[in-house]
């Protein structure tokens, strides 16, 4: 009887629609990675490099893109210690940071925005192979690891001028928190109007990745084998990458 009950407690609760539970699965993944991703970032900043730096926070954001992949597949008082109790967008004490992204100071739109596409380019061109079946594909279940190994490639070599957004999920949710947590509407216009560049350019950057794989790899594959055609959408199936 308490088997049946169980059993009847999970159709009860279970998802049917495949669009909401995808959506679902979405919003726990990118949850997972910006609270673990801008968390390595903030204790870098906050404690002023002591308990983190570049290659941490490199390493930790790459992490957690990794487990938010697998998953998937709050403010504290050190901010009023940290800046004297305000909450500032730019300057030595600047905390907004933490959650989105902003260019170095020598950093122009134009350079910022060609930045942008040819990190994003990069990271889908290098995961069309990771997930790509015909040619030297990662081991199944090991995918989310090698994408976590790519992002901090990513972020070692080309995270100096911008900060590699790569993803339009990773920098507006956060800026929008920040413009009504304390930071204020500054976060939109520093950087020279910054904000649209990590969402624009990286959907450009990743369809040109996608493009080039495509153009320069893939469909220069051998026609599949009879009873392989399952497999050429699998790399497709793609969650919460940064």
């Amino acid at each position: 009887m308490s088997r049946k009950n169980k059993r009847s407690l999970k159709e009860k609760f279970s998802l049917k629609n495949s669009l909401v539970k995808e959506a679902l699965s979405e919003f726990l993944g990118t949850f997972i990675l910006i609270a673990l991703g801008c968390g390595c970032v903030g204790q870098a900043v906050l404690s002023r490099g002591a308990h983190g730096g570049p290659m941490t926070v490199s390493v930790g954001f790459a992490m957690a893109v990794t487990i938010a992949v697998y998953v998937s597949g709050g403010v504290s008082d050190a901010f009023m210690e940290y800046s004297d109790g305000k909450l500032e967008v730019t300057g030595p004490n600047a905390t907004a940071q933490i959650f989105a992204t902003y260019p170095a100071p020598y950093l122009s739109l134009v350079n910022g925005f060609a930045d942008q596409v040819m990190s994003t380019a990069f990271l889908l061109l290098a995961i069309f192979a990771i997930f790509d079946t015909k040619n030297n594909s990662v081991p199944k279940g090991l995918e989310p690891i090698a994408v976590g190994l790519l992002i901090i490639v990513l972020t070692c070599s080309l995270g100096m001028n911008s900060g590699c957004a790569m993803n339009p999920a990773r920098d507006l949710g956060p800026r929008l928190f920040t413009a009504i947590a304390g930071w204020g509407m500054e976060v939109f216009t520093a950087g020279n109007n910054w904000w649209w560049v990590p969402i624009v350019a990286p959907l450009l950057g990743g369809v040109l990745g996608a493009m080039i794989y495509v153009i320069f790899i893939e469909i220069h594959h051998s026609d599949p084998q009879s009873g392989e055609e399952n497999d050429v959408h699998a790399k497709y199936e793609l969650t919460n990458m940064a």
